[in-house]
């Protein structure tokens, strides 16, 4: 399968199970939104959602955030990773938004990544989910996803893997492409061990190729009783069973032996 086939299979693939995949953030404005990514950064999205509630009430724009204060602030945001950077990261983009943007969110990249706390994927995060825009913002999971099933080639960095993806996403699919990696690495190509039996893309995955298929061709463990005490569950690939035994005791030297003697020899004294 050639890298342009594979691309054609994984998006068709997508397109087919999961056409409407969207953001699992919750907002009702692009302020928002700006506010749950910044604070997303190395932190779930469960999370986030969580706390959002709370600021949001407390500081329903960016006019009311400006004016907030430290102290103010981060006791909404202690439960978040990172909260002391978040928090001065969240007072210093309202205010930016206030006297460079007159309050309202831009949708640029250029001049979303002037803002505190957003970077380039950030900022691609905004434009693509608010304003549909061909920008794909790469995560870890992205990142991830990307390299295993072949996606990238030696993509060393996310703008690298980013300007990868661009090259055979069609501009009108990037938006959502960028939800259906994202969330295929959440939940079914994760980090550690990646849930190849339940994936749809084995056929084109590289890694599904190299390891998958070794993962679900190996035999699972099973209990075996056979009458012994204690035995342990061992792959059913291995000739004996393993036990747990205790050591036999070490027979007692004549120093132990006399040791030994020594609270009897006593006792029987007391008791003449």
């Amino acid at each position: 399968m050639t890298r342009k086939e594979r691309f054609q299979f994984v998006l068709d693939y997508f397109s087919k199970h999961n056409p409407d995949a969207e953001t699992e953030l919750l907002y009702d404005s692009p302020y928002q939104l700006l506010v749950a990514v910044i604070l997303s950064a190395q932190c779930t999205d469960k999370r986030v959602n969580m706390t959002t509630p709370a600021i949001f009430e407390r500081y329903p724009d960016p006019a009311s955030l400006a004016k907030a204060s430290f102290d103010e602030l981060f006791p909404y945001i202690k439960s978040i990773s990172y909260p002391n950077n978040k928090t001065r990261h969240l007072i210093g983009m309202a205010q930016m938004l206030m006297t460079n943007f007159g309050g309202e969110v831009p949708l640029t990249v250029d001049e979303l990544v002037q803002l505190p706390g957003v970077g380039r994927k950030t900022a691609n995060v905004i434009t693509s989910v608010v304003d549909n825009q061909p920008n794909m913002a790469v995560d870890t999971h992205v990142f991830r996803v990307s390299a295993r099933i072949g996606l990238t080639v030696n993509a060393k960095t996310p703008l690298a893997t980013e300007k990868q993806l661009l090259e055979l996403i069609p501009r009108e699919m990037v938006h959502v492409a960028h939800h259906w990696l994202i969330l295929h690495g959440r939940y079914i190509c994760v980090a550690r061990t990646p849930k190849c039996a339940e994936c749809g893309l084995q056929q084109a995955c590289k890694y599904f190729a190299k390891q998958g298929w070794a993962q679900l061709s190996r035999p699972k463990a099973k209990t075996l009783d056979f009458g012994a005490p204690n035995a342990v569950a061992v792959d059913e690939r291995l000739p004996v069973l393993k036990t747990r035994t205790r050591a036999a005791a070490k027979p007692k030297t004549a120093k132990a032996k006399s040791a030994a003697k020594g609270p009897a020899k006593r006792a029987a004294k007391k008791t003449k």
